[in-house]
């Protein structure tokens, strides 16, 4: 899956609610404090992480990528 951005990045917390992956900020912010999610194939337990263009991102064996507005015009 990808997940399109319009700014220069995109908080972990946030661009896991916009794929779709989780409800809410709080279900983000448990999932990412137990070690449940990778970044770019490890794991990261900051919800505030900046995720950029190219950076991909795990939960439950669902991969996102980010891509930038631009990349997909």
């Amino acid at each position: 899956m990808t997940i399109t951005i319009r700014d220069e990045f995109i908080k972990l917390g946030q661009a896991m609610k916009l794929a779709g992956l989780v409800e809410s900020g709080a279900e983000a912010k448990d999932v990412i404090v137990d070690g449940l999610v990778t970044v770019n194939g490890e794991v990261d337990t900051r919800r505030g992480r900046k995720l950029y263009p190219g950076d991909k991102f795990a939960y439950k064996n669902q991969e996102c990528v980010v891509a930038s507005k631009q990349d997909r015009s």
